[in-house]
């Protein structure tokens, strides 16, 4: 089998000169001086400065094409009145191309991998595989009145797992229950039974609001965390989204089990979810942490480097200490780099994935001072001019290949939406 291989000449990693030759998806050397004639493309690196890639930890991507829909709305009135509705009518083929809408704007925003719960799940991970980036894409469970599907059951689950599976290297499933207050406990200690029998990470919603705590403690004499760890889901392959009303033992306990929490502070702000997320507490607990944007609907923006902002500057409000969390701390959980379940290797090591960024050395935001914390105080999305997945180029001068057909696709289903709904 012939090898391919893709390298970047002459780009900045911290500060110095650098090359970069991959090889079939991994990178195979990294410094100056390398000898690149191997390569089959190389990537001028002149002003660009190579860096990880960014993990988005939550989204539920497809709502790119729901975005800007019942916006001033309260989270029960924007989903029952808004959201579900539309849904219903939401076809395989709508989810497929408002994942590839997401897509696009993730990789201009430098964005390699992202976990993912939807209606549709195998058209989403089609869409995704076909975008070049990678994805844990998770069927969601809901058993909720109103919601899209609320009746999926076991055999659909698992058929929709194996043809996610099926969707190559780039594309993993997940058991993805919606959240303690939409699925009850016996569908989720099953799900829990499933996911550890097929060895499959688990991703669900978790104590978002204090609502959802109180209704836990009221029906079950528990905590969400202690809850879901009764109901054996709770462990090393986990990932909560939100978290925003966890306490101090529930912190200890998410630790002990080696769990993740993913953060989404954007979408908690502007959902008035009441509550900054006690990072300080979760890490000073041990636990890991990873940084989500939420859906594109509920955000309203794929943007990672512009959350990061908000979360350093939510942080050290809440904790009234502009030193609570530094750059260098909030730029690994922006990489996925505070989670070994969001990202198990080193990134930009011989060996490692070929999941890098390289960002416009002539940005005005990048342009003096400590690289850091510029990306995290200072930049978006808009400074990434390159994305590279698995070795090969997503983004390039911040283009995306088959924009126009996403784009053209999209419009036709949001005219039907417009048209069909009569909300707009």
């Amino acid at each position: 089998m012939t090898s391919r291989s893709l390298a970047v000449s002459g780009a900045l990693l911290e500060g110095k000169t650098t090359d970069l030759l991959a090889i079939d998806g991994l990178i195979a050397e990294i410094g100056p001086g390398l000898d690149l004639s191997r390569a089959e493309e190389v990537i001028d690196g002149t002003d660009l400065i190579l860096a990880p890639s960014l993990v988005n930890g939550h989204t539920h991507a497809a709502m790119a094409i729901l975005r800007g829909r019942g916006g001033d709305l309260p989270l029960d009135r924007w989903l029952q009145e808004v959201i579900w509705p539309i849904e219903k009518g939401l076809s395989g083929e709508d989810i497929y191309w408002g994942t590839r809408l997401a897509c696009i704007e993730m990789a201009r925003n430098g964005v390699s991998e992202f976990w993912d719960m939807y209606w549709h799940s195998p058209d989403a991970a089609r869409a995704v595989r076909d975008a070049g980036l990678r994805v844990v894409a998770g069927p969601v469970v809901l058993s909720l009145p109103g919601a899209a599907d609320p009746a999926k059951d076991e055999a659909a689950l698992i058929e929709d797992l194996d043809r996610i599976g099926e969707m190559g290297p780039l594309v993993r499933p997940a058991i993805a229950p919606h959240a303690i207050y939409t699925v009850g406990p016996d569908r989720l200690q099953r799900l829990a039974d499933l996911a550890a029998e097929r060895k499959l990470p688990i991703h669900i919603h978790l104590s978002e609001t204090e609502k959802e705590v109180d209704d836990c403690v009221s029906e079950h004499g528990l905590r969400p965390a202690a809850y879901i760890d009764r109901l054996g889901l709770l462990g090393p392959e986990t990932l909560l989204a939100h978290g925003v009303w966890l306490d101090d033992d529930e912190l200890d306990l998410v630790a002990e089990r080696g769990a993740t929490v993913v953060t989404n502070p954007v979408a908690n702000q502007k959902l008035a979810v009441g509550r900054t997320f006690p990072l300080p507490r979760a890490l000073e607990a041990g636990v890991s942490i990873g940084l989500g944007t939420d859906g594109p609907a509920s955000n309203d923006s794929l943007d990672p480097l512009s959350d990061l902002k908000v979360l350093a500057l939510a942080q050290r409000n809440a904790a009234n200490d502009a030193a609570v969390l530094g750059s260098g701390e909030a730029w690994r959980i922006a990489t996925g780099q505070a989670s070994n379940l969001l990202r198990p290797y080193r990134p930009l090591e011989p060996g490692s994935p070929a999941d890098f960024i390289l960002l416009n050395g002539k940005a005005p935001e990048l342009a003096t001072g400590e690289l850091t914390s510029n990306l995290v105080f200072a930049a978006s999305g808009a400074a990434v001019d390159t994305l590279v997945v698995d070795g090969r180029p997503v983004s390039r001068h911040r283009e995306v290949s088959g924009s126009d057909e996403v784009l053209e696709r999209v419009s036709v289903i949001d005219s039907r939406l417009v048209d069909g709904s009569g909300r707009d």
